[in-house]
C-alpha cells in the first residue's frame, strides 16, 4: 500500500477581492425590494458529513469516504429597511425564484432559492433599524423543476 504523495502548493490563479464593499443581493422576482444591504453573505458550498466506511475487516483505522452530492448554504444580509417593505416580504416569502449575488469587483452568482425568513432586529433609539434576511439556495428551476446548479458569471458576461 503507497502512502500519499507531497503535493506543493501551487500560487492560486484568478485576483482576489480586495474589499467586501459594495456586494448587493437581488431577486429576480422584486429587485427593487425595499432593503439596503449593510453585510451580506454569498450561499456557500458544503460536500456533507463524510461516510463511514469501517468494516471488520479495518486493523488500524477507522476509514470514508465523500458523499457524492453538494449542498449550497443559505445566503443571508443585515438590511436597513422601509417598512413598506412588509408587503413586499409577504409576496417574496417562500417563493421559489431567480437570485443573484453581485460582488465587488462586478462577478455574479445567480442561483435559484427562496426567501425564508426576514426577521427586524430591535429597534432602539440611536441605531437604524435593521432586519436579518435569510435566502435558502433550492437547486432547482421552478419553471421546470429539473436540477440547476449556481452559475457564475464575470463582469464582462462570460460564464
Amino acid at each position: 500500500m503507497a502512502a500519499p504523495a507531497t503535493t506543493a502548493r501551487s500560487t492560486p490563479v484568478g485576483t482576489k477581492i480586495g474589499d467586501g464593499y459594495q456586494t448587493l443581493i437581488a431577486s429576480a422576482t422584486d429587485p427593487d425590494v425595499s432593503f439596503w444591504e449593510k453585510g451580506v453573505q454569498p450561499p456557500g458550498l458544503d460536500g456533507g458529513e463524510k461516510v463511514d466506511n469501517t468494516t471488520m475487516h479495518n486493523t488500524t483505522v477507522r476509514t470514508y469516504s465523500a458523499r457524492s452530492l453538494i449542498e449550497m448554504t443559505d445566503a443571508s444580509t443585515t438590511a436597513a429597511y422601509d417598512p413598506v417593505v412588509l408587503d413586499q416580504i409577504i409576496a417574496l416569502i417562500n417563493v421559489e425564484g431567480a437570485w443573484t449575488i453581485h460582488h465587488p469587483n462586478g462577478d455574479t452568482w445567480d442561483f435559484y432559492g427562496y426567501l425564508k425568513s426576514f426577521v427586524p432586529t430591535k429597534n432602539e433609539e440611536g441605531t437604524q433599524p435593521e432586519a436579518e434576511i435569510t435566502i435558502v439556495p433550492t437547486n432547482v428551476d421552478p419553471s421546470d423543476g429539473s436540477e440547476a446548479v449556481p452559475n457564475y458569471k464575470t463582469s464582462s458576461g462570460t460564464d
